[in-house]
C-alpha cells in the first residue's frame, strides 16, 4: 500500500493512501457476499438472492458506500502502522465520502486523504533569565489573635441583657418583614421580598451580616421597639433580581443579647485544638501561617514565570489534546458542583454545552501550553525524581488520609508528576530573576491596565 505524507497545521500528519485495485475488488466481493446473507428481499432466501437483483434493488450506491464504511478505517489504520505513526485520537477523513463513492469503481485503485493527530512538537525560544516581578506575601502577625478571636466568638455563650438599647456586637432577636419599594404589586404596592419576612431571627449586629442599612438601623432600638429601617440590596447580589434594589424592612426588636467570651487560656486551647497550652497552639499556628505565605509567595514566583515562559514558547497544538482537556475541565466542574449539592444535569444541558466547551478553549489551550513547555524544560535539563523521594511522598499522604480509599498505583503515579513539576519550577525559579514586590502591588497595577483598556474600547 503507497502512502504519501505530509504534515498539516495543528500537528496533524495529512496521508495520501493509495489502496490498490485487488483490495478495492476483494473488499467489494465481500460485502456484497455479506449483505445477499443478511438482507430481506421479498421470493428470495437469505443468501440466495441473485447478485443483480441485490443490486438492482439496493442500489450501486448504497453498496458502494457499505464497502467504503468498512474499507476506509482498515486502511487507515494500516496506513499509520505502516508508517510508523504515533498517532493520538481517531484518524479524520479528509476526502470527502461522497466524492470518494462517485470515484470508486471494483477493480480500480483509489486514493483516500486522510489525517492524523500526533504529538506537538514544543519549540522553547528562551526559558532561562527571565525578570519578572512577584508579590512577596508576609506572613501576619496579627492572624493568629484574629483567628484565636474568631473561635472565641464562636463559642461564646449569649447572655440576655436590660436597661440598654442596642449596639454593635450584640445579638438582636427580632421579627422583620420586608418589602421591595421600587416594585409594585397589581394595586401599587410595594413587592414583598422572597424569603425576607422571619420570626424570633437572631440578627448578630455587624455591619457585614446583613444587607446594607438594616443592622445600622437595628443599633439603637430598645426592645418591644417596632421601626421601619429603609435598606438597600448590593450590587452584585446572589439573587440577581434583588440585586441594587432599595428595600424597606418592619422591624420589632424583642431581645438583646450580648456574648459572653471564653477566657483566652489554656483551658481554651485544650478545648479547640490536640494542644495542652494557649502557647503550643499559637505557636503552631504562627508556624502554618508562615509556611502558607512562604509558599504562597513561591507559587506567585512560579506563576510569575511560567506566564513570561508562554511568550516564548510555540506549539501547534492538535484538536485531539484541546478536546481532551476541555473534557477534564468540565467533568471537574461537574464534580465540583456536584458536591456543592447542585444537579449538573439541569446545568450541563445539551443546549449549553456547547458554549460551555467553547468558552473553556481559551483556558485549557493555556494550561496544555503550559503543561508541554514545563516537560520540555524537564526532558531537556533532565529533571527527574528519585524512586525514595516518590515513596516518601506517597507514605505521607497515606498516613495523612489513612481514613481514605485510595489507590496507591495511582497515587504513587500522580505523586511522581507532582514532584517532577515542582523540581522543574525550583529549577526556572533558579535559573531566572524575579523581583518580589509588596502584595496587591502587582494585582492593582493589572485593575488600572484593565480600566485603561475598557475606555480605550468605550
Amino acid at each position: 500500500m503507497k502512502v504519501t505524507q505530509e504534515k498539516l497545521e495543528k500537528s496533524q500528519i495529512g496521508l495520501d493512501i493509495e489502496i490498490t485495485a485487488e483490495i478495492t475488488k476483494q473488499k467489494y466481493e465481500q460485502v456484497i457476499k455479506k449483505l445477499s446473507g443478511t438482507v430481506n428481499i421479498p421470493g428470495f432466501r437469505k443468501g440466495k438472492v441473485p447478485r443483480q437483483i441485490l443490486l438492482q434493488r439496493l442500489g450501486v450506491s448504497r453498496i458502494k458506500a457499505s464497502v467504503l464504511e468498512e474499507l476506509i478505517p482498515e486502511v487507515v489504520e494500516s496506513a499509520v502502522k505502516q508508517e510508523n505513526i504515533s498517532a493520538i485520537g481517531q484518524p479524520r477523513l479528509r476526502s470527502s465520502f461522497d466524492d470518494l463513492i462517485n470515484t470508486y469503481e471494483p477493480g480500480q485503485p483509489l486514493t483516500v486523504a486522510a489525517a492524523v493527530d500526533v504529538e506537538p512538537e514544543v519549540k522553547l525560544n528562551q526559558y532561562t533569565g527571565f525578570q519578572v516581578q512577584a508579590e512577596e506575601i508576609k506572613y501576619d502577625p496579627t492572624r493568629v489573635d484574629k483567628i484565636l478571636d474568631e473561635k472565641r466568638q464562636q463559642m461564646a455563650t449569649l447572655v440576655p441583657v436590660e436597661g440598654r438599647s442596642a449596639q454593635i456586637g450584640d445579638v438582636a432577636v427580632a421579627d422583620f418583614k420586608g418589602v421591595l419599594t421600587e416594585v409594585k404589586d397589581e394595586a401599587g404596592e410595594p413587592t414583598p421580598i422572597p424569603g425576607g419576612e422571619a420570626t424570633d431571627f437572631q440578627i448578630e449586629l455587624q455591619e457585614d451580616k446583613f444587607i446594607p442599612g438594616f443592622v445600622a438601623g437595628v443599633v439603637g432600638m430598645n426592645p418591644g421597639e417596632t421601626k421601619e429601617v429603609s435598606a438597600q440590596f448590593p450590587d452584585p447580589y446572589a439573587n440577581e433580581e434583588l440585586a441594587g434594589q432599595p428595600a424597606l424592612f418592619t422591624i420589632t426588636l424583642k431581645e438583646i443579647k450580648e456574648k459572653e467570651l471564653p477566657e483566652l487560656n489554656d483551658d481554651f486551647a485544650q478545648e479547640i485544638s490536640d494542644f495542652e497550652t494557649l502557647a503550643e497552639l499559637k505557636a503552631s499556628l504562627e508556624e502554618r501561617y508562615q509556611k502558607e505565605a512562604s509558599e504562597q509567595t513561591k507559587a506567585n514566583q512560579q506563576e510569575a514565570l511560567l506566564k513570561e515562559l508562554l511568550n516564548h514558547v510555540e506549539i501547534d497544538l492538535p484538536a485531539t489534546l484541546i478536546d481532551k482537556e476541555v473534557d477534564a475541565m468540565l467533568t471537574q466542574t461537574a464534580m465540583r458542583l456536584s458536591e456543592q449539592g447542585l444537579d449538573v444535569r439541569k446545568l450541563f444541558t445539551q443546549d449549553i454545552l456547547p458554549q460551555l466547551r467553547e468558552r473553556s478553549e481559551p483556558e485549557a489551550i493555556e494550561r496544555l501550553k503550559r503543561t508541554l513547555a514545563v516537560e520540555e524544560i524537564g526532558k531537556r535539563e533532565s529533571i527527574q525524581v528519585t524512586t525514595e523521594e516518590v515513596a516518601a511522598k506517597v507514605k505521607e499522604l497515606l498516613e495523612q488520609y489513612a481514613d481514605e480509599d485510595i489507590d496507591p498505583v495511582r497515587l504513587q503515579s500522580v505523586v511522581e508528576a507532582q514532584l517532577v513539576n515542582e523540581k522543574i519550577t525550583d529549577w526556572l525559579i533558579a535559573n531566572s530573576t524575579v523581583e518580589l514586590v509588596p502584595e496587591g502591588s502587582l494585582s492593582s497595577q493589572e485593575d488600572e491596565e484593565d480600566e485603561d483598556e475598557e475606555e480605550i474600547e468605550g
